[in-house]
């Protein structure tokens, strides 16, 4: 089932992003409290899951940007797209690509885009598949 997010799933997800790059789940702390209440109280952030076997199994975010170019249409920035490594290969991250994409559609957006740290050809060619292309922008990061 792919829905929204639930405010008391926090946990869920920070146990999910431990399949992507984090080490461990972060302490509770209100910084984490603050930080999680925030972005589920914004309606332009959408934190997407797949619940499967009544676990979260897969997830991403999709956040609709206001924009004043374009015909003043937004654009949407997905981010932290993830699947637990004993779900991966079943489509459960495409699903969740594909609500992200019918939350952009439903606001206007005009774009969708994300970022990937991978070079791995498997994961490039999941993004293609998905309907995103490496061609049209070059994206350039600043870590701070």
């Amino acid at each position: 089932m792919i829905r929204e997010i639930r405010p008391d799933e926090l946990r869920a997800l920070l146990e999910l992003y431990t399949n992507m790059h984090e080490i461990a789940i972060p302490e509770d702390s209100e910084v984490l409290q603050r930080t999680w209440n925030k972005i589920i109280s914004d309606p332009d952030h959408h934190v997407i899951v797949c619940v499967e076997d009544g676990r979260i199994v897969s997830s991403c975010i999709c956040v609709i940007i206001p924009n004043l170019t374009r015909n003043i249409r937004p654009y949407a920035f997905v981010e932290n797209v993830v699947t637990h490594a004993e779900y991966r290969g079943k489509g459960y991250a495409t699903a969740c690509l594909d609500y992200a994409k019918d939350i952009a559609v439903k606001e206007n957006c005009y774009k969708m885009m994300l970022l990937t740290g991978s070079n791995s050809e498997d994961t490039l060619r999941f993004y293609r598949n998905a309907g995103y292309n490496s061609t049209d922008k070059t994206a350039f990061i600043q870590w701070l």
